[in-house]
């Protein structure tokens, strides 16, 4: 049962939803704080695709493990006071960057991103989870991944804006004062996402004790469906600009605006599927037949028989798939938790989980990297698909098991 009462008003759940899909669009906009500097970095440091993709290992990497351990933390002490100490990280991380002086210090940049980054999931959706009723959910989790997409986007413009104009270093400062400007915006609105941790009662948590959730196979089939989903996604956010300039022939611009197009059609699939998230209780099918039409687009696109305009297109309608099935994945993967654990060990139950996110932006870079520097562009496209298809077996087998459990 949701913490949230079904006499939740309309207004402090938009505020709720509001203030956490903030937070969150904060943290994304941390993601491409590196990877639109590559340019810069790489003439900067002399370093190759596979050794700049190093970066974002070590950040999601350090991330993914954080973030597991994170979501033990929020259970114990509570989401917001771990939420002002991620942002605080992730405006450190700025500064670390713009004071760069070599490879190195580049890594440790990302890392301490990486840790700042890692509370926002258990956190996030300990928050939602507690404090929105469960009618309005479906839409929550709508507005967190599309603030996270609007983070996304609104990284490279300034990164790029900044380092064009003044240098790659003072896009790193710009970084720094939008965490600043996020941690401050959290802190005075802190009285609106108190929360405090749920007592652990009841037979479904006495069995096995703290870690009994690592015992349930539908805990790990959700990891593993989220590092195929996101390990997709990693290969285009650091790689499908040069994939499409150089597999494709296409102009340096024009193939950001592929990549752009991916966000946008991103965004607006995770918009339109928030009114869909709470509809039945199917929502793998949801998220197999977004995935099947996104892995689709990159078979279509992996083929390099397609126009140069069909790369904006085809990017967008990817995009669009793989957003729309986020909201349906989020409620998915609630019901699997709480269908077993209940809310009190939801935080470590999520922690757990979306660390496969991060490592599979992790891996990334680390797969792809090689294949990258070898001039197998359009190979990597090929990848895509193939991830996306594993993501829609592991889906649907996440939301038989889940059925099954709950039922028991």
């Amino acid at each position: 049962m949701s913490a949230a009462t079904p006499a939740a008003s309309f207004r402090s759940d938009a505020t709720v939803i509001s203030l956490v899909g903030f937070a969150h669009g904060t943290s994304h906009f941390f993601h491409f704080m590196i990877p639109p500097l590559f340019p810069w970095l790489m003439a900067e440091f002399g370093l190759s695709f596979t050794q700049v993709g190093l970066t974002m290992t070590a950040f999601f990497l350090v991330s993914s493990i954080g973030q597991a351990l994170a979501g033990f933390v929020v259970d114990r002490f509570g989401a917001l006071r771990v939420l002002v100490g991620g942002i605080s990280l992730l405006s450190l991380s700025g500064l670390v960057l713009a004071g760069a002086q070599n490879f190195p210090m580049l890594l440790a940049a990302a890392v301490v991103a990486g840790i700042g980054n890692s509370v926002f999931h258990p956190a996030d959706f300990t928050l939602l989870n507690r404090r929105v009723s469960v009618s309005r959910l479906g839409h929550a989790f709508s507005v967190h991944g599309l603030s996270g997409n609007l983070g996304w986007a609104a990284a490279p413009v300034l990164m790029i804006a900044v380092a064009g104009a003044w240098g790659w270093r003072a896009s790193g400062v710009a970084a720094s004062i939008v965490g600043v400007a996020a941690l401050l915006f959290l802190l005075a609105n802190r009285s609106l996402l108190h929360d405090a941790p749920l007592a652990v009662a009841g037979p479904k948590h006495a069995k096995g004790g703290t870690f009994a959730f690592l015992s349930v196979p539908v805990v790990w089939m959700c990891f593993v469906f989220f590092f195929f989903t996101v390990m997709a996604f990693g290969v285009l956010q650091n790689f499908a600009v040069p994939v499409f300039e150089q597999g494709y022939g296409v102009t340096l611009g024009f193939a950001a605006s592929g990549l752009t197009a991916y966000l946008l059609g991103s965004a607006a699939g995770t918009g339109t599927g928030g009114f869909f998230a709470t509809q039945g209780d199917r929502q793998e099918r949801k998220v197999a037949v977004a995935l099947a039409v996104a892995a689709l687009c990159a078979v279509l696109l992996a083929t390099g028989k397609a126009p140069d305009w069909g790369i904006v297109v085809l990017m967008a309608v990817m995009g669009f798939g793989a957003g729309f099935s986020g909201p349906s994945r989020d409620m998915l993967v609630r019901r699997a938790a709480t269908s077993t654990f209940g809310d009190a060990a939801y935080g470590r139950i999520a922690g757990f989980v979306y660390s496969g996110i991060d490592l599979g932006l992790a891996g990334a870079p680390l797969v792809f990297g090689p294949m990258m520097d070898a001039g197998q562009f359009v190979q990597v496209l090929w990848g895509v698909a193939v991830l996306q298809t594993l993501a829609i077996a592991t889906a649907l087998t996440v939301g038989a098991r889940s059925r099954r459990t709950g039922s028991g």
